[in-house]
């Protein structure tokens, strides 16, 4: 297949250099000096350093170079931008089957992205999907094996590019549940920032596994809500990528826990980081759903006190372990 890969940040980059094992990938950036310096480097300096890019890899900031003659597009940039990108897709009349890899909900509304390609792409929904799993971008780069899970609500579709992308050492698993898929990814950063201001603080391995598992509840019982099948949330796009973000240390919103947990400030902590740390943006539209549907979420809320409220990480996670108690259903 010849495939655009449209966002060239870890995640995008890491695709790159794994799908163009197989097939012919064009990467995006809308950044023209990004492009150029990972031209003339074979290394994206900014976002993945230490892995070269392969020689194949065709690197552009044109849109339209990016997308010609190709198979298929694969949208892997943050969630604030997917609308932005699809609009410019559609501007240059280019109608091609997507996939995306966003997580989190769009700001504004508290849209998935699906509702976000529903509006801006929707005439042929039926060839679109999410692709989605516990996946660190370095672990990708590096040849690692991996499993992913990819949603389509056509189910040939989702057959036809699970089967192209597929390879032994990034496995992909195909399901009709794109709700459950895009929550499972969106949710589990707001549980991830939690357990690290847990492991921060240094309530040990009790208080996380802890975490962990009330934190799976908040995503199914919201994923639940939303329309997402029970399934979804007890495979690789729920538990799988939950456990992976709260326990890994390549991950960025564990990263971010963390940092709050020793007294820096969110400012500061971006700053640092200098990625996107998707818990950060998502935690207000995730409480914001819960109210809408009467659905407790009290992880969310102790994330979203501490994020946007003043309150320190030591307080909010103490008030949380000593909620009510109550049946473990609840």
């Amino acid at each position: 297949m010849k495939i655009a890969i449209l966002g060239a940040g870890a995640w995008g980059s890491a695709l790159a250099i794994s799908f163009s094992i197989r097939h012919q990938i064009n990467l995006w950036t809308k950044d023209p000096d990004h492009a150029v310096d990972m031209g003339n480097r074979r290394i994206n300096q900014a976002f993945l350093p230490g892995y070269s890019l392969p020689a194949s890899l065709k690197i552009t900031s044109q849109l339209i170079e990016a997308l010609e003659g190709v198979d298929l597009a694969l949208i892997v940039v943050p969630i604030a931008g997917l609308r932005e990108t699809l609009r410019a897709i559609v501007s240059n009349n280019i109608r091609i089957p997507i996939i995306w890899g966003c997580k989190g909900f769009e700001t504004e509304t508290a849209y998935l992205p699906h509702q976000i390609v529903e509006e801006e792409y929707g005439d042929i929904l039926s060839y679109c999907g999410v692709l989605s799993g516990p996946s660190f971008a370095e672990e990708v780069a590096q040849g690692l094996p991996t499993a992913l899970t990819f949603a389509s609500s056509n189910p040939e579709f989702s057959s036809r590019v699970s089967a192209e992308l597929h390879s032994s050492i990034l496995r992909i698993y195909t399901s009709q549940d794109i709700i459950g898929v895009e929550t499972g990814g969106a949710i589990k950063n707001v549980i991830t920032i939690a357990v690290g201001i847990s492991d921060g603080i240094g309530f040990g391995y009790n208080a996380r596994a802890a975490l962990i598992t009330r934190g799976l509840m908040e995503i199914t019982r919201l994923g639940l809500g939303l329309g997402g099948k029970m399934e979804t949330f007890m495979g690789l796009a729920g538990v799988g990528d939950l456990i992976l973000t709260s326990t890994g240390d390549l991950s960025r919103n564990r990263k971010v826990g963390l940092m709050l947990a020793a007294g820096k400030t969110l400012h500061d902590i971006l700053n640092e980081l200098g990625h996107v740390a998707e818990g950060v943006h998502t935690a207000r539209s995730v409480l914001k759903l819960g109210k809408k549907l009467n659905i407790e979420m009290p992880i969310t809320q102790a994330v979203c006190s501490i994020l946007h409220e003043g309150v320190s990480a030591r307080s909010a996670v103490e008030v949380l372990l000593n909620r009510e108690q109550k049946s473990e259903i609840y």
